[in-house]
């Protein structure tokens, strides 16, 4: 079941279990239940503070874990391997009396939460988003006897999965009724359930001392940016709704420079990392809501709070432009792309679509046409947006099919990845299915600035933070980096240079002012 190296790595976190844990196994003559029975008697046999035990379960096959001689109230209804392996480290740890690295003071709130919560996710294994949503439950069920959690593996739970209607994972249920959908942080969870929770954060937020440089957003760019400046030894503060922003949603990234391959969820981790090395006051569940200025900056959040800082650096990001159609979001990362320059390698020999046919649609196709089998390019309107000479481009290229008056109405998958688009000609009136590995959406990404609309900070007609070479805006004391600005061309290393340009121009402004 488990491979040498495997074994070895594991070997070597569960030397960190302090008091005995009980593994309980529910299975029957199925082959699934005899490789969960494996994968729970390797595991035993490496440790032992590991109980192995069989006790019937509402759901077959499932291991439940929990310290020796209580109720287990953290389970795995399926087998925790794929990316759901490290949650079942996790818990086996968590279980085992090893600390959590959550906040003391959310690990207390957890603790005081009154009521009976008990949750369900139902999850894919290939799933990247899921084991932040399962780990986190699951800590909370360690933490609080009044809460239980069991990861649900759809794909061996179908009549539940139909009956419950689920189309998407993550999806969590709290006592049978719907709770929430896609990647969910702790803080938001626990948010949720503790109904006061906001107000005493929002209280807590507004007593904060004033900054020297404050940056909205938690991507590459505001990363980039409080590293920079707190390198300066300046009061230092960064808030954002959640740490990695766009990054956290991308499945391979393999063009960031000296590193050959990385993952999205990896490289938010490692950036936060190294921005917590540097004593930077991060806040994050919070979103920004304006900007003003009175005697400093103010940065009013959607909580109610306020952040007062003599700067503040813009680096909120961009979202990609959806379709909005049925199966978009279920097989988002499982074929449903939005980055061909990080994800277009993945598609090699294969057929794939591009919808949107303006300049980034057409260079989208160019570039995927010299990788991938066969590109379509879908443009709702009778003719391409693209400039000419990226036209003749794609018309000359073997591989590259164009089909204008084309309305996308559907995703269409197998239930782990994607098989086909649906469209309807505009012209006919025909619905018309074409098969595909991969369906690469390009129209357009829409900045998150919706914030700052009436506020001194000018935006371009498309809500992008007009920037000069130094990353200034309009508004004195006001800088921006990353997506949300003009800087032409979206990527993850042009968002972190431009972040560190804004962190220096903010500081060069403290300096002189």
């Amino acid at each position: 079941m488990l491979d040498i190296n495997l074994k070895k790595q594991l070997d070597t976190y569960l030397q960190n279990i302090v008091s005995p844990v009980a593994v309980s196994v529910s299975g029957d003559n199925s082959p699934k239940s005899r490789e969960l029975l494996e994968l729970a008697t390797e595991i035993s046999a490496l440790s032992g503070k590991v109980e192995l035990e069989e006790a019937p379960a509402s759901r077959t096959p499932s291991m439940s874990i929990g310290p020796v001689g209580q109720t287990p109230r953290v389970s795995f209804a399926g087998i925790p391997m794929g990316h759901e392996f490290t949650s079942l480290v996790l818990a086996l740890l968590q279980a085992g009396g090893h600390p959590s690295k959550a906040a003391p003071e959310l690990q207390e709130q957890i603790r005081n939460l009154e009521g009976q919560y008990h949750f369900e996710t139902y999850i894919s294994l290939s799933c990247q988003n899921c084991p932040d949503v399962v780990q986190a439950l699951n800590l909370m069920a360690t933490l609080n006897p009044n809460i239980s959690h069991v990861m649900i593996d759809g794909a061996l739970f179908q009549d539940e999965v139909n009956e419950r209607q689920v189309m998407a994972v993550p999806s969590v249920y709290l006592n049978g009724e719907h709770f929430g959908q896609g990647r969910m942080s702790l803080e938001e969870i626990v948010g949720k359930l503790d109904t006061g929770a906001a107000e005493r954060k929002a209280a807590a937020l507004n007593e904060k001392a004033p900054y020297d440089v404050l940056v909205v957003g938690g991507g590459p760019a505001g990363a980039a940016a409080a590293i920079y400046a707190a390198r300066k030894g300046i009061r230092t503060g960064l808030v954002a709704e959640r740490f990695g922003g766009q990054v956290m949603d991308t499945v391979g990234i393999e063009n960031f420079i000296s590193v050959p391959y990385t993952e999205g969820p990896k490289l938010a981790a490692s950036l936060e990392q190294h921005v917590k090395e540097y004593g930077v006051d991060i806040i994050t569940d919070q979103r920004a809501a304006g900007i003003g200025k009175g005697e400093l900056l103010e940065v009013p959040l959607a909580s109610g709070a306020t952040l007062k800082s003599r700067s503040v650096i813009l680096a909120t990001g961009a979202r990609w432009r959806e379709l909005n159609v049925p199966g978009e979001a279920e097989y988002r990362t499982r074929g449903v792309a939005y980055c061909p320059h990080c994800d277009g390698p993945f598609f090699k020999g294969k057929r794939v679509a591009v919808v949107g046919g303006g300049n980034s649609g057409i260079e989208a196709a160019i570039d995927l046409a010299g990788i991938v089998e066969h590109v379509t390019v879908l443009e709702f309107a009778d003719t391409l947006r693209a400039d000419e000479v990226l036209q003749r481009k794609a018309r000359a290229m073997g591989n590259i099919e164009i089909i204008t008056n084309a309305q996308t109405t559907e995703v269409v998958g197998d239930g782990s990845k994607v098989t086909g688009m649906k469209y309807t000609d505009r012209v006919s009136g025909d619905s018309r299915l074409l098969e595909l590995a991969g369906i690469f959406v390009q129209i357009g990404l829409v900045p998150n600035t919706e914030f700052l609309k009436g506020s001194e900070v000018e935006l371009t007609r498309f809500g992008e933070v007009m920037i000069d070479t130094r990353g200034a805006t309009s508004m004195n004391g006001v800088f921006a980096a990353g997506d949300a600005t003009t800087v032409p061309y979206k990527q993850i290393i042009i968002s972190m240079g431009a972040g560190a340009t804004a962190a220096l121009s903010a500081f060069d402004h403290l300096i002189r002012s």
